[in-house]
């Protein structure tokens, strides 16, 4: 496992937000950073960056038990990994197949959640990656939060480093070029949104822990067999009487 943990004592109430990442040529951990240091702008954020390691991959699955315990009891979970032949990466496969507790159990149900992606060619499919990672945290019951900026380099007068020039707006995209190393990752422009989206996540996940009780109600699979069935037997008997 690789942690790096930084706690902001502030007045302001806390929040952990958990950027979990895998990064294959260190262009993905890079976007990774900004965007943990956008987080660590927000009074009261506590922020993790944890990377999922090939090493952690045993026999096509993987594991770490202190990666799973961090992400239990974060408030957030941003998501992200390089776009390779349209898809996630395999070890990010690998991690998100891993967390199957969570999904039986609704362990994770309404942690915020945002994704972010990494690939070579301009388009390169990114938006089939972000929209994996958006159903993947669907299904486990989170809340997606997407990029809130308005998008660049699309007149004239444009730049590569514009604010989200490249016009995502489901999760952050980002490109570097395929012979360059993580020193010329992504553009200047890419890594101010992933600080501003990162900032972004962490403002509404102060939002939305602080601002009103809520208590999380949950449902195992055996209990959801158990009202679907009680239901279907409630229309049966209506069926019957007429009702």
């Amino acid at each position: 496992m690789a942690v790096n943990d930084v706690d902001r004592e502030q007045d302001a109430p806390a929040v952990t937000v958990a950027v979990v990442y895998h990064s294959v040529h260190g262009t993905t951990r890079v976007l990774a950073e900004h965007l943990a240091a956008g987080a660590r702008l927000v009074p009261g954020a506590r922020v993790h960056l944890v990377e999922i390691r090939a090493e952690d991959v045993t026999a096509g699955r993987w594991y770490d038990a202190e990666v799973m315990a961090l992400l239990e009891r974060s408030d957030a979970i941003v998501m992200g990994c390089p776009t390779l032949m349209g898809s996630v990466s395999a070890v990010f496969k690998a991690f998100m197949e891993a967390v199957f507790t969570p999904f039986v159990t609704q362990g994770w149900k309404d942690k915020l959640a945002g994704g972010f992606t990494m690939s070579a060619s301009q388009s390169g499919d990114k938006l089939a990656v972000l929209q994996q990672l958006a159903v993947f945290g669907a299904q486990l019951g989170m809340q997606w939060i997407g990029v809130g900026d308005m998008p660049g380099n699309n007149w004239s007068g444009g730049t590569r480093d514009d604010v989200n020039r490249l016009g995502s707006w489901l999760g952050l995209m980002s490109q570097s070029h395929a012979d360059l190393g993580p020193e010329q990752a992504g553009s200047r422009g890419d890594l101010i949104t992933a600080e501003r989206y990162g900032e972004r996540i962490a403002r509404l996940t102060q939002r939305w822990v602080n601002a009103v009780p809520y208590e999380t109600s949950r449902m195992t699979e055996h209990e959801a067999r158990a009202l679907s069935a009680s239901l279907r037997e409630a229309g049966g008997a209506a069926a019957l009487t007429g009702a």
